[in-house]
């Protein structure tokens, strides 16, 4: 992504995430939007978006999207995802954007690409 793209990115998150405080200041929801308590919605939240696979076939699962109403309802999830994520990293002061290419950055390092055959990766112990 070129650097323009990227300052485009970053003020949608960023717009995203003023909307978001503005939507809860208005409802006067500050005092309970706290780390443990936006970790917990976070937690719920990516749970409904865990149950609409959760009895599907892998083959079922790569189709969800082409059903309108699964459709809806796996939008409406990771939305509200995104929202409670969003939300947690303004509470504690965390640009999402960098901890994730931090993130990736740090894989990267951590999980070289093999010179064989690719496969699943190795487990962590």
């Amino acid at each position: 992504m070129n650097e323009s793209a990227n300052e485009s990115v970053n003020r949608s998150v960023e717009e995203l995430q003023r909307r978001l405080v503005e939507f809860a200041a208005a409802r006067r929801w500050q005092p309970y939007h706290t780390p443990k308590n936006l970790a917990a919605a976070l937690s719920v939240e990516a749970g409904e978006l865990l149950e609409i696979f959760q009895w599907l076939t892998p083959e079922q699962a790569a189709r969800v999207m082409d059903d309108p109403e699964g459709a809806h309802r796996v939008r409406d999830e990771v939305a509200d995802v995104l929202a409670y994520l969003l939300q947690f990293c303004a509470v504690l002061g965390v640009d999402p954007l960098e901890a994730l290419a931090a993130k990736i950055d740090r894989n990267e390092l951590r999980f070289p690409v093999p010179d064989g055959p690719v496969g699943p990766p190795a487990r962590s112990r």
